[in-house]
């Protein structure tokens, strides 16, 4: 159990010593397993509890934290503080919130028995057809209390749980595939992930790809990418720079620059068909949060709405020195980082095509399906995605498998040569690193297959 006695505290003592005060104390319990061809190859639970202290004061914030709950080492944490004046500097005024929210799960997670038993049921069914077969399974309960000095009183408990694997096929050449599985929930997501049924097909297109494939065709071409990719395209080119830490030059020196610009807001950089979103509520979601860790009700975020550039991703820092509100998007990955600017879930929303109408009138082209590799710019503008699972189309048809076709793109000619985006919705469970020291924090990418016109591939 969460000490709140501790939290209401050092609140008290921040009401003494700051102009802002910000008390985050958190207990977080997880669990893991790594299988290896068949053979556990680790198995651990942690446990980590602490408080984060944010502070206000002279124009400047400054972040501490403990796992020491004592009171005398959190008086001495507050009190040792020397505070010099800073550059003008503030936080976004937003509502005063009390809440308490929780993620309810149906099946409480097993014993490590149980889970190493999926586990093996999982190698056992692709063991004769593969070179090598890598899982991780992970499932946490992390409980949560936010105070601060205005009056915000949130509480929260979020069960997840997860599952990645990596197979390697060969014959005569090595194929490998990954995939991850994610939700907020407990036990009864298993049942909805269907990994059996992926993971046999996923053995299976690797086979295909050994066996058939075909070099991908040159020259310009149309391409129709599924959501495993236009959710990772979403991510990386879209919700990073629209992060507005980065946009400040904060993150610069941490995690990488971007190539937008504060005055680019209402720009155009996509057809009007193109719509990204980032979206902490989706039910269930890896990414889902009811408020972020300042206390601010999470809401959808619209980054790029009908093509246009609509609105950055913003903590309370961020938005008072863009003179915007806040849009719930401050997230640390435990009670000893600094709520830092984040995604949640960023998708391309879904359009009015079938899957069949994007590609009925294409000649020659390309279906991607999954990626096995990628890489981006330091400012998120140049791009490169390599296929895995991908397909020719010819005549509006799917044809040959092909063997790796890459697209070489930058930002904005990506998201203006889009011309059509599927009904279709899916989306996957990630885990997306940024800061210094780094925040590993659950999200998801994703969305709605979308169609580019005239991209030259060589």
């Amino acid at each position: 159990m969460i000490n709140e006695d501790i939290a209401l505290y050092a609140l008290q003592l921040l009401e003494k010593n700051a102009e802002y005060g910000e008390v985050r104390i958190e207990i977080s319990r997880e669990n893991s397993i790594v299988l290896a061809n068949g053979i556990v190859e680790g198995a651990e639970f942690t446990e980590k509890k602490g408080i984060g202290l944010r502070i206000f004061k002279n124009g400047l914030i400054s972040f501490s934290s403990t796992n020491i709950l004592d009171k005398n080492n959190i008086k001495e944490m507050i009190e040792a503080k020397k505070w010099v004046h800073g550059k003008k500097n503030g936080l976004s005024e937003e509502e005063i919130t009390e809440a308490k929210w929780e993620v309810k799960w149906k099946e409480k997670f097993p014993s490590f028995e149980e889970k190493i038993d999926y586990l093996k049921q999982l190698d056992n069914l692709i063991k004769d057809k593969t070179k090598s077969r890598f899982f991780i399974l992970n499932d946490s309960i992390n409980e949560k209390i936010i105070l601060t000095t205005e009056g915000t009183h949130i509480s929260s408990k979020i069960p997840r749980l997860s599952l990645y694997y990596l197979i390697t096929v060969s014959n005569g050449r090595n194929e490998q595939m990954n995939r991850e599985f994610g939700n907020t929930g407990g036990w009864e997501c298993i049942n909805e992930w269907k990994a059996e049924e992926k993971l046999q097909r996923d053995c299976m297109i690797l086979e295909k790809i050994i066996k058939e494939g075909k070099k991908p065709p040159k020259g310009k071409i149309d391409f129709v990418l599924a959501p495993y990719i236009t959710g990772l395209i979403a991510h990386e080119s879209c919700g990073h720079p629209f992060e507005a830490d980065r946009i400040l030059g904060r993150e610069a020196a941490q995690a990488g620059k971007s190539f937008i610009k504060e005055s680019m807001k209402g720009e155009r950089i996509g057809s009007n068909v193109v719509n990204v979103i980032d979206d902490p509520t989706l039910p269930k979601s890896y990414g889902f949060y009811a408020y972020d860790d300042e206390g601010v009700r999470a809401r959808k975020r619209y980054l790029i709405k009908d093509g246009i550039i609509n609105e950055f991703l913003h903590n309370r820092e961020t938005a008072f020195l863009m003179k915007e509100k806040s849009n719930a998007s401050a997230r640390a990955s435990s009670y000893d980082r600094e709520p830092i600017v984040r995604m949640a879930n960023t998708y391309i929303a879904p359009g009015d095509f079938p899957l069949e109408e994007l590609m009925e009138d294409i000649k020659k082209g390309i279906y991607m399906v999954t990626f096995m590799e990628w890489n981006i710019d330091d400012k998120r503008y140049q791009q490169k995605y390599v296929g895995e699972e991908a397909y020719l189309i010819e005549n509006g048809e799917t044809t040959s498998i092909l063997l790796h076709p890459s697209l070489e793109i930058t930002t904005p000619k990506f998201y203006s040569s889009v011309d059509a985006v599927g009904k279709d919705f899916a989306i996957y469970p990630a885990t997306c690193g940024k800061g210094d020291p780094m925040q590993g924090i659950p999200v998801g990418t994703g969305g709605a297959s979308v169609r580019l016109r005239n991209i030259e591939v060589k």
